[in-house]
């Protein structure tokens, strides 16, 4: 009996050694084993992942035919290497841009001739390109240090502000200057060239008029006293030459009422906006207005809108074009068509702190305002802060300007 105790306590122990042994092995296992690793697989240059080729424009060309196949047409000769070269015409890629003057540019516009002219701020000369491309002065006369230049819808005159306050009316027809008065400001011309509307902000609260004059400053008229609310009177002649001037009023935080001034004292229509920090542009025709404002939900950013603005019709189709971007980065190609620059981002705010947005990349895009179809043209091929756009009504180039550099340029649209 001694005998067998003693065996039954070795197995035991023999049985408990082997028990832990197995439980190390499968711990070992499961948990501490090296992994097995795979050979990393390599792409040998020039050989394509079932991925298809991108054109220049950014188009696909050939089919995707099954992982690691080419698509048709492709080939595996030689390095791949990523497309940038742009397109000659705007074609909703990368668009080859034109500078078309060195110097930094102030206020270019149509001409009467669908051409475009300009302030060259170096030289202090208005200038021309004519249909070869050249440049040919519109003046000898050199005029310093311009701050500020409202052309007449003729493009034949031009109100010529400078930084010390002094203001003058130069037609580049007769070559013939007028002095305008200093407290005279935020200039817009008639549809026929021939008159102004203008503030006359006097010392005095009660001396400050919404006025109209001939575009001399003769025979001035008072349409309202503005008192202190010059800066929420916007004077913009519309081209139906029925509205002379824009009135805001806050209804709240997110909106504004806006107040349509004739010249005889209208009692026209008020229409509410969706935001603040409110800018403009009549439609070629004066029937729409165009318009971007900021608003709490929209992350303070500017958005456009737009809006029937003529007669009984004021208010009506108030719709958003969901664009985020300003009505002075758009212009009218027709008076359902409008080009406009919106920047690829925007930080929050942008549109209380436009400075915000100085340093952003623009592109280009073409809104059907009947439809409200949005269609990317043209992605410029620079970093360009796009301040001014200009589309001369046969639609074959788009114009604009840098901010930054106060650059004019140029794409094709045909």
């Amino acid at each position: 009996m001694a005998f067998s105790g003693r065996y039954k306590k070795v197995f035991l122990v023999l049985a408990f050694l082997v028990l832990v042994a197995v439980l190390g092995y499968l711990i070992w296992r499961v948990f501490f084993r090296p992994m097995a690793v795979s050979p990393t697989a390599t792409t040998t240059p020039g050989t394509l992942s079932g991925l298809p080729t991108i054109g220049p424009g950014g188009e696909i060309i050939g089919e995707v035919t099954g992982p690691g196949e080419l698509p048709e047409g492709a080939t595996t000769t030689g390095a791949i290497s990523p497309v940038t070269e742009p397109n000659e015409v705007a074609a909703g890629g990368l668009t080859r841009t034109e500078a078309l003057v060195k110097s930094p540019t102030l206020e270019p516009t149509l001409s009467s001739d669908g051409l475009v002219q300009y302030y060259d701020k170096d030289s202090g000369l208005f200038y021309k390109i004519d249909d070869q491309g050249e440049i040919v002065s519109l003046s000898d006369k050199v005029f310093h240090d311009v701050d500020n230049v409202t052309w007449s819808p003729d493009k034949d005159k031009a109100i010529i502000e400078y930084p010390d306050g002094n203001k003058i009316l130069y037609n580049f027809q007769t070559e013939k200057q007028v002095t305008l008065p200093a407290h005279w400001q935020e200039f817009s011309f008639s549809p026929t060239s021939d008159s102004i509307v203008s503030e006359s902000i006097g010392l005095d609260p009660e001396n400050r008029w919404l006025m109209v004059s001939n575009d001399d400053g003769s025979q001035a008229k008072a349409i309202e006293n503005i008192g202190t609310n010059a800066d929420k009177v916007y004077p913009s002649w519309s081209p139906t030459n029925q509205i002379v001037a824009l009135y805001t009023q806050g209804v709240d935080f997110d909106r504004q009422e806006v107040f349509f001034v004739g010249l005889n004292g209208e009692n026209f229509k008020s229409t509410i906006v969706e935001g603040r920090g409110l800018e403009t542009q009549w439609s070629t025709e004066g029937d729409r207005l165009l318009y971007s404002v900021y608003n709490s939900s929209d992350n303070l950013n500017p958005r456009l809108w737009i809006v029937d603005a003529s007669g009984d019709t004021i208010s009506q189709n108030r719709r958003s074009l969901d664009l985020q971007t300003w009505a002075d980065k758009c212009t009218f190609s027709s008076n359902t068509e409008i080009y406009c620059a919106v920047p690829d981002s925007l930080e929050r705010g942008s549109g209380l702190f436009p400075e915000l947005a100085d340093k952003t990349k623009d592109s280009l895009y073409k809104i059907d305002l009947t439809t409200g179809t949005q269609k990317l043209i043209a992605v410029p091929d620079g970093a360009y802060n796009i301040s001014q756009v200009i589309v001369p009504e046969n639609e074959e180039y788009l114009y604009f300007t840098d901010k930054t550099t106060e650059q004019l340029y140029r794409i094709n649209l045909k």
